[in-house]
């Protein structure tokens, strides 16, 4: 989830300087990071329908409808977005690697995102950025510039948006228990995640499949799309700083306000439609996606133009320990969530505000851990593992 540490560890073995870890980059990756909690805590804390479809049980009240209004136009998706384009990133920086070396590299992430999907949570996305990584590294190394790159990734991010309409003209699509489940089917989920086991691993494992069949037939075409983009963004300099500050201070607003104009009018006609399965969940949220990408590279463009001033300097240095530790950040919100809502039995018991309240105590958890473990180490505990597992099977 982030570049080789060959790219970012001096030869003496200690800490790297600002300049040689990218920290615009992993301070990016940082925050986009924190920003995907935002919307992961209501993942763990409530069904997986309600992540979607705030009137998965009905109208929900005015404070939980607002609440989830607002993260709706500014956080849903976005946030992924800007994840996935810093994963393209990445994969443009080791692209002059071997072939052999990043395949292994994106296999064993995708080895560790299914045992995280199926033995601690299913909203993993590791798996999936593992499996179509492999792709998108195919066309990142055979595309040589970054004109082409950004050509090829919007035309796989709008295929994929097509495919999202097209499921949603098919026959027989206009109800499922995921967006308005029954209540037995919330009393099943509740009991399968709070009891865990074998019976949470078998339920997680038939979601983790399913999820994986919606990446070959839709998402995984949007995501790919995102790859490529970043990769461009990277190959062309922007993701590394290079651009003037006023450039991106100027595109960033631009870019959100355009994005507003699309997100708000889709979010309200969503509720306006009273959330019926195949306008809210199909065709309306086609626009949200094109507004989510262009909302992820206009808060890139914003911390760029402000975060690398004087004034956001000591804000860029913590969220670039952050990012240099994207992975084992990652694993941490998950073992700090699973465990609250799931052993101690907060599943449910919390709504949209009451959640996001905990939002920030777990930022501090993962910016400590980060502050702390970068003083006596040189990179994050599980990408050395994942260094050098990768090393076992490369060829170089």
């Amino acid at each position: 989830m982030q570049p080789d540490d060959n790219l970012s560890v001096q030869n003496n073995g200690k800490a790297s300087e600002p300049s040689r870890r990218f920290e615009s980059l992993d301070s990016a990756r940082g925050l986009a990071l924190l920003g995907i909690l935002v919307m992961n805590i209501g993942g763990f804390g409530l069904p997986k329908s309600a992540y979607m479809n705030p009137a998965y049980i009905g109208m929900p009240s005015f404070s939980d409808g607002l609440v989830w209004s607002l993260l709706s136009t500014f956080v849903q998706g976005t946030f992924l977005a800007m994840f996935a384009m810093l994963f393209g990133a990445g994969l443009q920086l080791l692209s002059k690697r071997s072939t052999g070396w990043n395949v292994s590299r994106l296999f064993w992430l995708a080895l560790l995102g299914f045992c995280h999907s199926v033995y601690l949570w299913d909203g993993d996305i590791l798996l999936t950025y593992g499996l179509v990584g492999i792709g998108s590294m195919v066309i990142i190394r055979t595309t040589s510039t970054s004109r082409s790159l950004m050509r090829t990734g919007i035309l796989l991010y709008i295929i994929g948006l097509a495919i999202m309409l097209w499921l949603g003209s098919l026959p027989g699509s206009g109800f499922s228990e995921d967006w308005t489940p029954s209540p037995a089917s919330l009393a099943y989920e509740t009991a399968w995640k709070l009891a865990g086991g074998e019976l949470a691993h078998a339920e997680r494992l038939k979601m983790t499949t399913m999820i994986q069949f919606s990446v070959v037939l839709q998402y995984g075409w949007e995501l790919a799309g995102l790859m490529l983009i970043g990769a461009a963004l990277l190959h062309n300099g922007w993701l590394l700083g290079k651009a003037p500050l006023a450039d991106y201070r100027r595109q960033g607003w631009m870019l959100l306000a355009l994005s507003l104009l699309i997100h708000i009018p889709a979010m309200l006609m969503q509720w306006w439609t009273d959330w019926d399965f195949i306008i809210a969940g199909y065709y309306l949220q086609v626009p949200k996606e094109l507004a989510a990408m262009l909302q992820g590279i206009a808060y890139l463009a914003l911390w760029y133009g402000y975060g690398q001033s004087i004034r956001w300097s000591k804000v860029n240095a913590v969220l670039s320990r952050v990012g240099r530790m994207t992975l084992s950040n990652y694993l941490l919100q998950t073992l700090i969530c699973t465990t609250l809502f799931y052993h101690y039995g907060w599943y449910r018991h919390f709504d949209r505000l009451e959640l996001l309240t905990m939002v920030p105590i777990i930022w501090c958890v993962n910016i400590l851990f980060s502050l702390l473990w970068l003083e006596y180490f040189k990179q994050g505990a599980v990408e050395w593992l994942w260094r050098r597992l990768t090393g076992l099977v490369a060829i170089e």
